[in-house]
């Protein structure tokens, strides 16, 4: 697919109907039956909701610093402190969903459950790692770390699914894991084989590449806090693997989905 900035900066910009989307969702969280769904799940859901709305509001592209709209609302740190909070709460609603259809059936499940939770909050350091201390490979653990919590995901659901005698009711969120599994995970290769040539490049063109210090990292902090570069640069954004990252993650499937299991919970 050919990409050109013009056609980025349309897609950048058709983000914010993601917005109304969870803005939508985030809504109806306090005004239905939703309202009164476990906190363990409408909590995280809630927090996913709005920070993926600003998100959609205020893109932007951590590895380089890039942004659609250079405000202070665009700033890198906070939409990294945000997103810290969002995924570390989302893929626990995940973990408790799986200990919920478990029943208690299989010990190991729970536990590999919690491992998701230790897993993606893992994956926060290498990406605050790669941030502060400006290196970029360790955008490529953070994201192998996620292919590790879905392989988890998917694995902990197949066994419930073949498995499990007391899920009936939340089969469909079952069933929904192990769809999402069998695309995300070949995608997921795709996106880490992607990060990969994109480090490669990168080191060859930058050959010196400064220690890690304490000056080193104050200079990622501070340009984490101020330096912002407004482009609609395909290549700055990901590319093709980049939009269909931005558009699932805040502006449709994982909002749905989230959407989806609350709804299914204040169902039953």
């Amino acid at each position: 697919m050919t990409l050109n900035s013009t056609s980025y900066k349309y897609f950048l910009w058709s983000l914010k109907l993601g917005a109304i989307l969870n803005i939508y969702f985030l809504l109806q969280t306090f005004e239905t039956k939703i309202s009164s769904v476990d906190p363990f799940l409408l909590i995280p859901a809630q927090i996913l909701f709005f920070v993926s709305a600003y998100r959609c509001l205020f893109p932007v592209g951590y590895v380089k610093n890039i942004v659609l709209h250079d405000t202070i609302f665009s700033s890198i740190f906070l939409t990294r402190k945000l997103a810290t909070f969002v995924e570390i709460a989302y893929i626990y609603m995940f973990s408790y969903v799986l200990r919920i259809a478990n029943t208690g059936e299989f010990f190991f499940l729970d536990l590999l459950s919690w491992l998701m939770v230790i897993q993606v909050i893992v994956s926060q350091g290498f990406v605050w790692g790669a941030i502060l201390f400006q290196r970029e490979k360790y955008y490529y653990f953070e994201e192998f770390g996620w292919a590790i919590i879905f392989a988890l995901n998917t694995f902990i659901s197949f066994v419930i699914f073949l498995y499990g005698n007391n899920y009936e009711q939340y089969k469909i969120l079952i069933q929904l894991n192990l769809i999402f599994g069998c695309f995300y995970l070949p995608w997921q290769f795709i996106h880490l084989r992607s990060i990969s040539k994109r480090v490669a490049k990168n080191y060859a063109a930058n050959s010196s590449i400064p220690d890690i210090s304490m000056k080193l990292l104050v200079d990622g902090l501070n340009k984490s806090f101020y330096y912002r570069e407004q482009t609609s640069k395909p290549d700055a954004w990901g590319g093709f693997v980049g939009l269909t990252w931005m558009l699932n993650y805040w502006a449709t499937l994982i909002p749905v989905w989230l959407y989806f299991i609350i709804y299914t919970f204040a169902s039953n």
